[in-house]
């Protein structure tokens, strides 16, 4: 007589499909109430969101869906062919019959969920998997093509379809992922107790609200093994420490390199570990590097302003000099600390001081906000009020968990679903991975500096517009500018856009380099040469319009750091012996860095 836990062979569907016994589910069930009941008994339940304006979103969305139904028709009628030919292919295969035709979908080139070879050789999951690529490409289809929307209805439509479809994705459901059955299999439930255990401490972690662990926070430490390269604060007020480094060669370049990291996240992206640190790499190449760590705010910096952080640039400059006897720096700006360069750039050019910066390179930055990609889905007056009455009520900041969670949302299955189910499916501990740990060390923002932000460059795209913004005391005009100027721009980047970061290229005078790298807008700018990844195009003419650029630019391989450093050499002066560090004053990374 057969126990429950082992049917006979005649109740066994399929021998490759993993089989978890109904008493196996039952006893990982009573195990996860009792993990569950002693959570819900020490923790308050979760707060909602005004979605408010999703719901008018998709309201305009249905309505011009119900005024052509001739074109939900004949998309109805595409997709009940494609299940139909699907229906058929699978039904000869679990015949017995030798799959000849291509499959029906596929997934996306990247799309890393259906790796599994069961996905692939198992009739029943490859069933599940196209009928679920099937109407996922369907629903996608159906909301980016139909017609009548404004264009911001319909990206904030789209946006949110996909979310929701990769929500939906079978890998996300242990009873339909192969990976978790077989795992469920192996250790009798116990990866689905401790995947809940593992949910509640995210739980926990995030006082209430879901933080996903990314990584192993207990390997890293930032000055142990993280931001290791060495130097001294050589400055601080309350905004920012300037940090030089050591020099590492026995001459360096008279022009020192001064870096302006974004305020959003923290420095030591730059300066991971020795391996992947553009820092080191930058000292090792005979830079004099001088870098600003940007103070996490706390209530005595509630009042900060975007005009204080470009500002706090030219404090850097100016420090810089008393401390090199240099009268210029090359500059490097950082996402939104490339914002703040070219709007310094501007107010030094109508102080005539411009000289203070023999170059500027700008990674990833915006300057024309006109395209800003899917985080303009975040962004429009009822998002903005909202966030500004939330940031009111927190005391006047934007908690970076907020931030966080914004950007993960860009790469959802890359930066939540997959650790979803590794952590709390498969019940297993996430990677160590330096670049995640930086990524979860996220910091506040000033409400007034990021209303500022939003408003003025997301909503009404005043930078580049001549004297459309005043800072400083200065109306800006991105046009005056003649420092010489490099872009270095990621194909892939969801939060500054390649082709929208290009169009600052048309508004600088003077000598104007553009190179565009491989991947995104971390990974891209990561790419030291020794992983020899990604590459990188260029094209010495800068036309119009991107599209004509990219058509004629020439592939190189491997990372763009030489390709960099090769024209900022020619910007960084004769060589020079090194300068000595100060012996007082606190090492690098420094204390600002470490506020969590």
């Amino acid at each position: 007589m057969s126990s429950p836990s082992n049917p006979p062979p005649s109740q066994d569907p399929d021998p490759s499909i993993p089989f978890v016994s109904p008493a196996v589910m039952a006893d990982v069930m009573k195990k996860a109430q009792g993990v569950a009941a002693d959570f819900l008994a020490r923790h308050a339940g979760p707060q909602s969101n005004d979605m408010s304006h999703l719901i008018e979103a998709f309201g305009h969305f249905y309505g011009k869906i119900l005024t052509n139904p001739l074109y939900l028709y004949q998309s109805q009628m595409d997709l009940w062919k494609n299940y139909i030919t699907l229906w058929q292919r699978t039904s000869e295969r679990m015949l017995g019959a030798v799959p000849s035709a291509p499959p029906v979908a596929t997934p996306d080139v990247g799309d890393k969920r259906f790796s599994d070879p069961l996905w692939q050789e198992n009739a029943l999951f490859d069933f599940i998997k196209q009928s679920y690529l099937l109407t996922s490409h369907w629903v996608n289809g159906l909301v980016k093509n139909v017609e009548g929307l404004d264009e911001k209805t319909a990206q904030k439509i789209a946006f949110y379809t996909k979310q929701m479809v990769d929500a939906a994705s079978p890998t996300n459901f242990a009873m339909t992922n192969p990976a978790v059955l077989r795992e469920t299999l192996a250790t009798g439930g116990e990866n689905l107790v401790k995947g809940l255990q593992n949910l509640l401490a995210d739980l926990e972690r995030g006082d209430g609200h879901l933080s996903i662990s990314m990584t192993d926070y207990k390997a890293f430490e930032v000055g142990k093994n993280l931001a290791t390269t060495p130097g001294k604060v050589v400055f601080e007020d309350p905004l920012f420490q300037l940090i030089q480094y050591a020099p590492s060669t026995k001459t360096v370049f008279k022009v020192p390199l001064l870096i302006i990291p974004p305020w959003i996240n923290k420095f030591y992206i730059l300066d991971l570990q020795a391996k992947n640190s553009f820092i080191k790499w930058a000292v090792d190449q005979g830079h004099t590097v001088f870098i600003m760590s940007w103070a996490n705010p706390g209530p005595d910096l509630v009042g900060t302003t975007f005009e204080d952080y470009m500002m706090a640039g030219y404090t850097a400059l100016k420090q810089i000099e008393s401390l090199t006897t240099q009268p210029s720096a090359n500059v490097i700006g950082y996402c939104i600390g490339g914002t703040a360069l070219a709007g310094l750039l501007a107010w030094l050019k109508a102080k005539k001081e411009d000289k203070r910066v023999a170059s500027a390179t700008f990674f990833t930055t915006l300057m024309d906000f006109s395209e800003p990609g899917d985080l303009g889905v975040f962004i429009d007056e009822p998002q903005v009020s909202a966030l500004e009455k939330k940031m009111a009520a927190s005391g006047g900041f934007l908690d970076g968990r907020d931030m966080a969670t914004t950007f993960n949302l860009l790469r959802s299955n890359d930066l939540i679903w997959s650790f979803v189910v590794n952590n709390y499916m498969m019940g297993k501990e996430p990677f160590p991975f330096d670049l995640l740990y930086w990524n979860s060390d996220f910091t506040r923002l000033p409400a007034k500096m990021h209303s500022f932000y939003l408003r003025s460059m997301y909503m009404n795209n005043l930078l580049i517009q001549k004297n459309g913004l005043t800072l400083g005391g200065v109306p800006i005009d991105l046009r005056t500018i003649t420092t010489p100027s490099y872009w270095i721009s990621t194909r892939e980047d969801h939060i500054a856009p390649w082709r929208a970061t290009y169009t600052a290229t048309q508004l600088f005078a003077g000598e104007k380099t553009f190179l565009l790298a491989g991947s995104g807008h971390i990974a891209g700018i990561i790419n030291p040469p020794e992983k020899q990844k990604y590459g990188y195009w260029m094209n010495k003419a800068l036309p119009p319009q991107a599209e004509d650029w990219l058509k004629d630019a020439v592939e190189s391989k491997g990372s763009w750091w030489p390709q960099w450093q090769e024209w900022a050499a020619q910007k960084a002066g004769e060589q020079a012996p090194p300068r000595t560090l100060p012996t007082k004053g606190e090492d690098a990374p420094g204390r600002y860095v470490r506020v969590r």
